[in-house]
């Protein structure tokens, strides 16, 4: 069973690997701020700039810290040598390391170095929200404390005030968060490794090796949990492995409301880490049902105007649509595509060729990729472009009938037309509901 070491009081630690040197806090999004905050707040004269392509960010700095330096541009990273730590905020990408006197770092590492006994990591491409969220959800149900950060918005650094000793801390990590630690969590989940980020790690070596950084750097006594067909990827951690079989759970029906065998498995991920938590499992088990899903994941709405829709924004990978279709199968109305990074479609495309949808709306170039594919298949349902989701509901208003069902499951990003997959949810949910 792990247990919570509570011997580490950690924001000590995490000031005093930071103190006396010149940082870099390379990329200002959110977690650049944070890290900002918590170094003005405990190291007030410690020397600091901060770097960003965005150059419009140095007057919002200005206004908070007029006394930070900032390096804006397409050049702001050409100076990395001038530090003593670079703070790389994720997906913020290094043109090139710099000398090996300059440490590579991250709010991420700093967090995992001190707080190691009491945190839980998850990550993989897909999953590892909801996973995320039921363990935080066990460990409530359970009247355990736990807190929530990581990569579903939450800057770990901003939680610091709220861990006791014996708080769990659930943190989802991503591979980008991932990329340059030198510490793992206590317990490590693993939950796949797909295709996915390939714009910015370039091969699926590459990103996959950053998501195996979570086992990488644990000691003796550390657990981890992984699903089992990774099991010849995992070669060097001191983690005792636990694995879990997919394919056992087939006849399984563990009782969560979210669709979907990769639910399931995401489900029975959650229950061993409560396990080795020291939860009771048949009380986790029965707080598994009181689990409500997240937004835009298989998310169910309507129906409006009799027609039912559901929310998967956040399938950005073939493998998470083809899981969507898996638990709707046959939708009458399918949206595919959006921001193409060079990711291989061909299982999609097989899917469809075998499980063919009614109307498939297509979009973006990784739409035209997919319907390249089918059409060499000599694929014969109906295919249908469009430029904006407000074109797909003005058809729908037309030719949709009661009890038709349509699924946005794009497997592709959305950066060619909206700020992030919440936004690309959040307008198809909007235009669901005009529909009534």
């Amino acid at each position: 069973m792990v247990k919570i070491d509570g011997g580490l009081a950690m924001l000590q630690t995490i000031i005093a690997s930071l103190k006396d040197k010149k940082i870099l806090i390379a990329g200002f999004g959110r977690e650049g701020w944070s890290s900002l905050k918590l170094i003005r707040e405990n190291l007030p004269k410690a020397k600091l700039v901060i770097a960003d392509h965005n150059e419009a960010l140095q007057a919002e700095i200005a206004v908070h810290y007029p006394e930070v330096l900032f390096y804006g541009g397409q050049t702001c990273l050409d100076r990395l040598d001038e530090f003593d730590l670079v703070l790389k905020s994720p997906g913020m990408k290094l043109p090139e390391l710099p000398a090996k006197n300059v440490q590579i770092s991250s709010q991420t590492d700093l967090f995992l170095a001190a707080f190691h006994r009491q945190i839980v990591g998850i990550t993989g491409t897909k999953g590892k929200s909801t996973t995320s969220h039921l363990i935080h959800h066990l460990l409530e149900q359970a009247g355990k404390k736990a807190v929530l950060v990581g990569n579903m918005g939450r800057p770990c650094f901003d939680s610091i005030a709220a861990i006791k000793p014996d708080t769990h801390i659930v943190f989802e990590l991503s591979a980008h968060q991932l990329q340059f630690v030198r510490h793992s969590p206590h317990l490590s989940l693993l939950l796949n490794v797909f295709e996915e980020h390939l714009d910015y790690f370039e091969t699926l070596e590459a990103y996959r090796q950053s998501k195996l950084n979570i086992l990488r750097f644990a000691v003796p006594g550390d657990h981890a949990l992984a699903d089992i067909r990774l099991k010849s990827y995992i070669h060097d951690t001191k983690a005792r492995l636990h694995f879990v079989d997919p394919a056992q759970l087939v006849d399984v029906s563990l009782p969560i409301s979210l669709p979907g065998r990769h639910n399931q498995f995401n489900a029975a991920m959650a229950l061993e880490a409560a396990s080795l938590l020291g939860m009771c499992r048949e009380a986790a088990i029965q707080a598994l049902a009181t689990f409500e899903g997240l937004p835009h994941r298989l998310q169910l709405v309507g129906p409006y105007r009799g027609v039912q829709f559901v929310n998967d924004s956040i399938a950005t990978v073939p493998e998470a649509t083809i899981a969507a279709l898996e638990a709707w199968p046959h939708p009458d109305y399918l949206i595919l595509g959006g921001y193409d990074r060079g990711i291989n479609y061909e299982t999609l495309i097989e899917y469809l060729r075998d499980n063919p949808s009614g109307m498939i709306f297509y979009t973006g170039k990784a739409g035209d990729r997919i319907v390249a594919g089918l059409q060499k298949y000599s694929y014969s349902g109906p295919l249908h472009p469009f430029e904006a989701l407000e074109e797909v509901f003005e058809y729908l208003k037309i030719h949709a009938k009661a009890g038709q069902l349509c699924l946005l499951s794009p497997a592709a990003a959305s950066y060619d037309k909206y700020k992030n997959f919440e936004q690309r949810g959040e307008i198809f949910l909007e235009l669901a509901r005009g529909m009534a």
